[in-house]
């Protein structure tokens, strides 16, 4: 087995132990697991023995599960042992504010409770006086535990209790990190710049596609983009990290030597990661772009598997909880594998691979992305739109224009107003297409309302798989019969 091969497997098992353990399983039942797989491995090395996979190798690292679920199990406690606050009772405390407030009807911002209390907690609070990083605040009110499927989604961001409405003051300002409190400021500078020259749904969704802030998104916008399927437009993507880095690398390579230019340019990727909140499209993207990076820079091969799995390792090593509990996490990854491996499936079952239109991709690409993540869309929100794809291909082929021009224009604004005001027009065009695109959409969406149970989603994934490895076989069969013929 290759060196690359052996740590694909290594993440994989990791990252299934995680999961493991994020079901709430025993660990001695996850160990009991682990040591049935490795045995049932090791049984085919015996009995159906296969040149091509190293069965004996591969057995052995598949008890990585079981390290990967005592990850998971020491991360729980290091969160519970790292929280200490009198619960369910009124009580005054202080704290700082750690992340970028989440804004729109009511103001949510997650803080780290100072002495003698610990931990993180979460607080909903009014939309004004409006709270900013690093103030640091005094509270009086009550802190509880979450309970459920909230507990959960909370986990993922380390928050280990909850407020509502306390009474609030403000004590100081500007306590946090000195690097996150430019980054904020620089943000709410290129959004300010865009509502300057934009009206007011077409500078929240120029804010949502370029930085993926959707505090000032309405209600309206919201359910239209919901109901048509496009919401996941505004989670920040692989192409927003393509256009900062192919920006910057090239300015780079002017200035300074290819080292020095690669060190700022992973320096520029993790300050836009950690300036959009870190969410995870923005970061697998981030990672799988350093990755490249780093694979030209030592003159390596990219693989897009391991890149795909050091990714997810790095993201779940940070924060285990995320990989069950963070629906960004997963639709992310799964929509990238859809168009990874089942767009090409779908290309070759329907002999398409050659004169390919532009339009045909968009449509392909939407429409593996949708398959492969549809038992977590409807599992999540209990709907799925049957016209989203018809929807994503009158859209998509327009969002990386708009992405660029965008960053562009909100960029010259802090400069000079009146260019960006002439740079504003053409990203006017653009965002007033896809708002009367999303619009239409929204009003005349056909949802499909089924249930996907923990058995009907391991079937689904399970048939696409076996549609991916059935057309890879007999795509490979052909091209051999072909050079057989070519041969003789």
């Amino acid at each position: 087995m290759r060196t690359h091969d052996v740590a694909f497997y290594s993440l994989f098992f990791f990252l299934a132990g995680i999961l493991f353990a994020s079901l709430n399983l025993n660990f001695l039942i996850i160990v009991f697991i682990t040591v049935l797989l490795a045995a049932l491995i090791l049984t085919l090395h015996y009995f159906h023995p296969n040149p091509k996979i190293d069965f004996k190798k591969l057995s052995f690292l598949s008890l990585i599960i079981a390290i990967g679920a005592l990850y998971y199990f020491w991360g729980s406690f290091q969160t519970q042992k790292n929280f200490s606050a009198p619960l369910d009772r009124k009580i005054n405390f202080s704290s700082i504010v750690s992340g970028y407030p989440q804004r729109g009807t009511n103001q949510k911002i997650a803080v780290d409770l100072e002495a003698p209390y610990k931990g993180k907690i979460l607080i909903t609070l009014k939309p004004y006086p409006e709270f900013n990083y690093g103030d640091k605040l005094n509270f009086e009110g009550i802190i509880k535990k979450p309970e459920g499927s909230y507990a959960n989604y909370l986990a993922k961001n380390e928050i280990s209790a909850v407020s509502i409405y306390p009474k609030t003051s403000l004590i100081k300002t500007n306590q946090g990190s000195k690097i996150k409190s430019v980054l904020f400021s620089f943000k709410e500078k290129f959004v300010l710049a865009l509502q300057k020259i934009l009206p007011q749904e077409e500078a929240a969704l120029a804010s949502g596609l370029t930085l993926g802030e959707r505090s000032e998104f309405s209600k309206n916008l919201k359910d239209a983009m919901s109901n048509s399927g496009t919401t996941h437009i505004v989670a920040l993507s692989g192409y927003n990290i393509t256009v900062i880095v192919s920006t910057v690398a090239f300015l780079f390579a002017f200035y300074f030597r290819k080292n020095i230019a690669f060190v700022m340019t992973l320096i520029i990727i993790l300050g836009f990661v950690l300036m959009t909140g870190a969410e995870a499209s923005v970061a697998r993207a981030a990672i799988m772009g350093s990755v490249a990076l780093l694979g030209k820079q030592i003159g390596r091969i990219y693989s897009f598997r391991n890149a795909l799995g050091i990714s997810a390792f790095l993201m779940v090593l940070q924060n285990p909880k995320i990989l069950a509990f963070d629906i960004g996490f997963q639709l992310s990854f799964l929509a990238l594998m859809g168009i990874a491996y089942l767009s090409p499936a779908i290309k070759n079952f329907f002999k398409m691979e050659k004169e390919i239109t532009q339009w045909k991709e968009i449509l392909i690409s939407t429409a593996s992305a949708q398959l492969a993540v549809l038992p977590i869309l409807i599992s999540s929100f209990g709907k799925f739109s049957l016209l989203s794809i018809l929807a994503n291909v009158l859209i998509l082929w327009l969002i990386p224009f708009t992405m660029g021009v965008g960053f562009f224009t909100g960029f010259i604004g802090f400069f000079s107003y009146y260019l960006s005001l002439i740079l504003g027009w053409f990203l006017h065009l653009f965002l007033y297409y896809e708002l009367a695109v999303i619009n239409f959409f929204g009003k005349i969406a056909m949802p499909l309302k089924i249930s996907f149970g923990a058995l009907g989603i391991i079937i689904y994934y399970a048939l696409l798989i076996s549609f991916i490895i059935y057309v890879k076989r007999k795509t490979r069969l052909q091209l051999n019969q072909t050079r057989r013929n070519f041969t003789t």
